[in-house]
């Protein structure tokens, strides 16, 4: 991660080092906190923007909401500063970070009235999972970790302690040699990756995992937009580990993965072991849209000057 200036924390602007917190912090034990990942690009023209500002904001709070966590900011508050803070820290494109927690106070498993601390961090950043997969894909397992129920963990909250469930899962693909993780819900349908909403693509209709187990992405809801005005089908439809198997074409979406391509799952090759054409015109219309280059697009963007 390559450091930048500031850090915005409880409505302050603070030197990156000096953004710290204590070790008896709620949150650092019992994982009682909400986070966005969000993306803001260098346009075509020179401009920057935020892609989507406004819902992740929205999110932050929602998330917070089903933990009952009350964020002592709105989230037009939020996403003012966030702006702050790509300004200060002179940034034109790069990775934001903001997240809310249950700070330091009574311990134990029962928040009580520990206060709540919001910070937002940003940094240069580029493909998640390595520029070259934008292009060849990725290959992938299905996880021995389920993700988890419903009433287990709320998947509509980004929530930190949900992640675990992710990093068992991630931990597990990296060590057996594998980029990424698919996992199934409770009951074998396919749900999401460690931290990406998935896409099938069989005889021309694409699917997606309907919000049942999955985090409701919000770069998975602008695919399903570009994709309807590509003029395809597309299902949110469950469908099993075999059927992926089966799919001409694959791909994760995110903020952080984009959109990237699934060439293998398990050992098996996904349609040709590499991005296939509806694939690669959703990416390429994706991409248009963040950088500014079809005004169809235009209201997802937040410009701002450095």
């Amino acid at each position: 991660m390559q450091k930048t200036e500031f850090i915005w924390f409880d409505g302050k602007l603070v030197p990156w080092a000096e953004a710290n917190i204590h070790v008896l912090t709620h949150a650092l034990h019992y994982g009682s906190g909400v986070f966005e990942g969000i993306r803001a690009y260098q346009c075509s023209d020179g401009t920057s923007a935020v892609f989507r500002l406004m819902e992740h904001a929205r999110r932050l709070i929602n998330s917070a909401k089903i933990l009952r966590i009350t964020i002592p900011y709105s989230a037009e508050q939020i996403a003012d500063a966030i702006l702050e803070t790509l300004k200060a820290n002179k940034l034109p494109a790069g990775y934001i970070r903001p997240l809310s927690f249950v700070a330091a106070g009574e311990m134990g498993v029962y928040p009580g009235d520990n206060p709540i601390s919001t910070i937002i961090a940003v940094w240069p950043w580029g493909a998640y999972l390595g520029p070259e997969a934008l292009e060849n894909g990725i290959r992938t397992k299905v996880s021995t970790f389920a993700r988890m129920h419903v009433n287990t963990l709320m998947s509509k909250a980004k929530a930190s302690g949900n992640y675990v469930n992710s990093i068992l899962a991630k931990i597990e693909a990296k060590e057996d040699g594998y980029d990424e993780a698919i996992m199934l819900d409770v009951n074998g349908f396919v749900s999401e990756a460690t931290g990406e909403n998935i896409f099938i693509v069989r005889d021309g209709i694409i699917k997606t995992t309907p919000l049942t187990s999955v985090l409701d992405g919000i770069t998975r809801n602008a695919l399903i937009t570009v994709a309807q005005d590509l003029g395809y089908t597309l299902l949110e439809q469950q469908f099993t580990r075999d059927e992926l198997y089966l799919a001409d074409e694959a791909f994760l979406s995110g903020t952080a993965a984009e959109l990237t391509p699934i060439r293998e799952v398990d050992n098996r090759i996904i349609g040709q072991g590499k991005a296939g054409p509806v694939t690669k015109s959703i990416q390429s219309a994706f991409f248009q849209a963040v950088k500014g280059e079809n005004p169809r697009y235009a209201s997802w963007l937040t410009k701002y000057t450095v």
